[in-house]
């Protein structure tokens, strides 16, 4: 045989796997709803026999162990490891999120940004307090949370209500692709390899300037779309009336509310920092107190036992309530922690099936700036399964080989928000977000299309710009 068809041979072979195991999750989560789950475990048992044995057999599997059940094991293996390395974090952040919630913490920042900026600002005041509370909260959850403040603001102001939904959104939809301990990022952080507090750094600080740049689009969008308001399952308007008038009193202070928030994100980013540019030797003893409470399990720990202490003094100073508001956030982290880990081990298998380096001989000697290939895949993962966790699991897989093997003329940081913006990509309707948003605020699916569609892919493309520009002009971060 030839060389140039074998080696052709070596590079379609990873790649009709990767086609075949895309289709496998578009067919199983977008048309049979399966639970995504099962398919990525699916996928990765597909991807994982599709490799070559000798790729397995390396991994300390028997040696007289039949393919099949040496793809078992590997799968069984990668999905545990991931599990472990990610599974307190978000276990700790959704019962925070929940803490937050119910104690009336986020409804305090809201209200104080809104204070601040007038009811004429309103949507810049949801945006701004929006985006700080989007950090450490899922987005379905953060979204179901503000959304009666906006219907509320609409019933108190008249207008605006475009403005307010997209003001929500913007604010919590990029967070949840680039800022840990959000599960896509958490696992991206893992494949990639990039330091933890630089990425809640370099993620937070992108995603501030891509929200400022998406509040502009809303406010375009606003002017072209003026939607009302209807009524939506779940609360009347009646009911939200209340919740405009809900006392200050009955809320925490606001930098009570701010701390769960603040105090994780601060200890992880200080204890980075205090790796990359201070030597242990001149902060003595301290280094070490340090680096212990910059740990993202124990700073978010922290964080998290300050939110159920806001819990519980205002539910009503309640042990078995704030029980039953811990217990529901664990069962919301189960589900997410299991999905994330299998779609961690699916990228897992694709890298042993040699998708990675088959991305990387088609694009050798070519013009292909990689950054741009990491944003398109993920986008087109989106796009095909709805899901922005899955799709960037999916690409930090594909493209984690030569993040991890030094190939990139830039810090894989950059390759980290490429995926991270990516996966923001077109949300439509196989996406859960997507009804989330149109069902909650009363908006019709073409109604939501030409709003958060629009201002999901604008983010996006803005966000790949924005890291295009700061690779050029500072590849090692």
């Amino acid at each position: 045989m030839d060389v140039p068809v074998a080696a052709s041979i070596a590079i379609g072979r990873p790649l009709v796997v990767l086609g075949l195991c895309v289709v496998f999750l578009v067919v199983l989560i977008g048309r049979w709803r399966v639970h995504p789950f099962l398919a990525l475990l699916g996928a990765a048992l597909l991807a994982g026999w599709a490799a070559p044995p000798e790729r397995l057999e390396r991994l300390g599997t028997a040696p007289d162990q039949p393919h099949a059940l040496r793809v078992v094991e590997v799968a069984a293996t990668e999905l545990g490891r991931l599990c472990g390395l990610v599974g307190i974090v978000i276990a700790l952040a959704s019962i925070l999120g929940v803490c937050v919630l119910e104690s009336g913490a986020a409804d305090k920042v809201v209200r104080r940004f809104l204070a601040w900026t007038g009811e004429r600002r309103a949507g810049l005041a949801l945006v701004s307090g929006g985006f700080l509370m989007s950090l450490p909260i899922f987005f379905d959850t953060f979204f179901m949370l503000l959304i009666p403040l906006a219907r509320a603001l609409r019933l108190r102001t008249g207008r605006d209500y475009t403005l307010y939904v997209l003001a929500i959104c913007c604010a919590g939809a990029v967070t949840h692709s680039l800022v840990v301990p959000h599960p896509g990022p958490l696992a991206m952080v893992e494949i990639l390899r990039v330091d933890l507090g630089m990425s809640v750094i370099v993620g937070t600080l992108c995603s501030a300037l891509v929200v400022a740049f998406g509040w502009q689009v809303a406010r375009w969008l606003n002017r072209k779309h003026d939607l009302p308001l209807r009524e939506t399952p779940g609360m009347s308007l009646a009911e939200l009336e209340a919740v405009a008038r809900r006392a200050e009193e009955e809320l925490p202070t606001f930098f009570g509310a701010l701390l769960p928030i603040l105090l994780p994100l601060a200890l992880i980013a200080a204890a980075s920092f205090r790796t990359a540019f201070v030597p242990a030797e001149w902060l003595g003893d301290a280094a070490p107190v340090l680096d212990f409470l910059g740990n993202r399990n124990v700073a978010l720990l922290l964080g998290t036992l300050w939110a159920m202490g806001l819990a519980y003094r205002y539910t009503g100073r309640d042990w078995s309530r704030l029980a039953r508001l811990t217990g529901q956030g664990l069962e919301t982290a189960g589900v997410v922690v299991l999905i994330t880990a299998a779609g961690g081990a699916f990228g897992v298998m694709l890298t042993h099936a040699g998708v990675g380096e088959a991305v990387q001989a088609l694009t050798a000697g070519r013009q292909v700036n990689l950054l741009v290939l990491a944003w398109g895949m993920a986008v087109l993962m989106k796009f095909a399964q709805g899901s922005a966790t899955v799709s960037m699991l999916t690409t930090a897989g594909i493209m984690g080989t030569m993040a991890q093997e030094g190939q990139l003329p830039y810090h894989p940081m950059y390759v980290f928000l490429a995926i991270g913006f990516g996966a923001l990509g077109i949300s439509w309707m196989n996406d859960s977000g997507f009804w989330v948003i149109g069902r909650l605020s009363g908006l019709t699916e073409r109604e939501t299309l030409s709003t958060w569609t629009v201002l999901a892919f604008s983010m996006s493309l803005a966000g790949l710009i924005l890291t295009l520009v700061l690779a050029g002009v500072y590849p090692a971060v």
